[in-house]
């Protein structure tokens, strides 16, 4: 790997931390209490686990510099939420708890290179 490369990696995962947190800030001002963050399994990872009310939310962060190469919501297809419907189950699972009702969200943060972060919080991605 070269000294750019993992550079650019480096910064990738300097914004994704920053937006898992920034999500994490703006969930816990609506009332959502976290209950894991970057839950990881055989099968894939969690970026944010909560509960609003008696619903287990299941949240997924994507976070831009741009809109570039895409809008975080572009980056949350079909697969992506199969996915984090049978992670769900599993970290329920494996934490012995049966809720009533599971939601899927998706918390899509830009942060451009200039001014504060855009957040959007999408309750309940079908």
């Amino acid at each position: 790997m070269t000294t750019t490369t993992s550079g650019q990696a480096s910064r990738l995962r300097a914004l994704g931390e920053y937006g898992e947190r920034v999500a994490e800030r703006h969930l816990c001002e609506q009332g959502l209490i976290p209950l894991d963050h970057n839950w990881r399994c055989t099968d894939g990872e969690i970026d944010l686990v909560l509960r609003d009310g008696d619903t287990l939310v299941v949240c997924e962060v994507k976070t831009r510099s741009s809109e570039q190469a895409g809008t975080p919501h572009e980056a949350v297809d079909a697969d992506k939420l199969d996915r984090l419907r049978r992670l769900a189950q599993r970290w329920s699972e494996d934490h012995d708890l049966r809720p009533p009702a599971v939601r899927i969200d998706l918390v899509a943060v830009v942060r451009p290179p200039r001014g504060p972060a855009r957040v959007e919080h999408v309750r309940g991605l079908v």
